[in-house]
């Protein structure tokens, strides 16, 4: 199948979900999507044996376009730059230092949480694998993914503070993880003999030095180009800010850089939300709606191939016994990574109550996971079978979190009371006028 008649496929599928989960299944739209691919997928394979093509077609069809090639090479960047547009920068100074901290501290420490529980817990479903394996699934789980939690945390009333620290954590710690997750795939692949602790430090410096300079560059560049442009020429407007994101993206990978952390520091340059009314000028209304416009439509084809990569999982009973373990560490580690950095810093700096609980459980894995994941089948010394495992176990993690964790994260804020006040108040406020003309 050639490439446009792949995309044509995906809008199509992306429009009919749509319309069935808004008309029927009223769920969050990046649940409601997935579960419906999830569907069609079990469909093809169980109906294997009556529907022998079509299960061959949609088998070729998601080998054919790798996953995780089609998320890193084209759809994250926008993503990311879109989901960093919508973030309060005044809000997210604020939060820096939780935000800073939980992106590094906190992902470091899941990491090796994780991979430790998993190397000591696997062989008692027979499965052993070697600690910088272990390690190397700790590292493509811990960060949280900024499109699976950006896209939950706008269908909720959570506090302005909190939904900083929550999404701004969320857009940083992807860009640390993906360093962490490279870092650890170089001692793999050349052996800790043969790497040594300074080349290790650099390609974990320039990674994430580099992609923070050149987002700073690029957005500082852009935004000054933005406020010389006139607000009336919305198409200028609308094509600096898509070679922002694609000529970025492109530097990045010639550099050798952070792309994700580029394309957020750029999106923070550009955005409007906590700036001076000067800065919050600067990009027309209809540049906003153009790139919100495009990560609903991203999210739900990203969403749908999520759903549609279990027809290419293998299926072998001790895998699954090994992800239901996996699920249950995850989680774990994800509560020591938030406990730890944010139990240091309540001894100067005041939270909310149950804020560790809730970034425990608000802190969802997606699609850039799957994609790290799959990325290993083209690690030449890495055997199959390793692959699959780690692979199944991803699967499995990234599926409990966005339908369980996805589907109770709202009732978890309704239930501790960290609803925005601001929202609270309007119907009082809105109330009186109607009481006094009633009189």
């Amino acid at each position: 199948m050639e490439v446009l008649d792949f995309i044509t496929l995906l809008v199509i599928m992306a429009a009919f979900f749509t319309l069935i989960n808004v008309k029927w299944l009223r769920l969050p739209s990046t649940i409601g999507l997935m579960l419906l691919a999830l569907g069609l997928s079990m469909f093809i394979i169980v109906g294997e044996w009556v529907f022998r093509t079509l299960n061959e077609l949609a088998t070729n069809l998601m080998t054919e376009y790798d996953f995780s090639k089609v998320l890193f090479q084209v759809m994250l960047s926008f993503l990311l730059f879109a989901g960093a547009l919508e973030l309060d920068l005044r809000k997210l100074g604020e939060e820096k230092w939780p935000i800073l901290v939980l992106a590094t501290v906190g992902v470091l420490i899941s990491t090796f949480v994780a991979g430790i529980a998993i190397y000591f817990l696997l062989p008692f479903v027979g499965i052993s694998l070697d600690f910088i394996y272990c390690l190397l699934f700790g590292a493509l789980i811990s960060p949280t993914d900024p499109i699976a939690v950006l896209a939950m945390i706008k269908k909720t009333t959570v506090s302005k503070n909190l939904e900083s620290q929550i999404a701004g954590e969320s857009l940083f710690n992807d860009g640390i993880g993906v360093v962490v997750f490279l870092t650890i795939l170089a001692i793999a692949t050349k052996g800790v003999e043969n790497l040594q602790v300074l080349e290790v430090i650099e390609l974990f410096t320039v990674e994430v030095l580099g992609g923070l300079a050149l987002g700073a560059l690029l957005g500082y560049l852009g935004l000054n180009l933005l406020r010389i442009i006139d607000n009336e020429h919305t198409e200028i407007e609308v094509l600096v800010t898509l070679s922002m994101v694609l000529g970025g993206a492109s530097i990045a990978e010639m550099l050798h850089v952070s792309g994700p952390l580029a394309m957020v520091v750029m999106g923070l340059f550009v955005g409007r939300k906590g700036r001076t009314k000067k800065l919050e000028d600067a990009a027309g209304e209809y540049v906003y709606k153009f790139w919100h416009l495009m990560d609903e439509a991203m999210n739900a084809i990203l969403f749908i191939l999520i759903g549609l990569q279990v027809i290419v999982i293998k299926y072998e009973t001790d895998y699954f016994y090994a992800a239901g373990i996996a699920i249950v560490i995850v989680l774990l580690a994800r509560f020591i990574g938030v406990s730890v950095p944010i139990s240091v810093m309540r001894i100067k700096r005041k939270f909310p109550p149950y804020t560790i609980r809730i970034l425990t459980w608000s802190g969802l894995r997606g699609g850039i996971s799957v994609a790290l994941a799959l990325s290993l089948y083209e690690t030449a010394n890495f055997e199959t079978r390793i692959v699959d495992i780690i692979i199944t176990m991803t699967y499995c993690v990234v599926l409990f979190s966005i339908v369980v964790q996805g589907l109770t994260i709202k009732k978890l804020f309704e239930k501790f009371n960290v609803v925005n006040n601001e929202e609270r108040k309007t119907p009082e406020i809105a109330a009186k006028p109607v009481l006094k003309k009633a009189k």
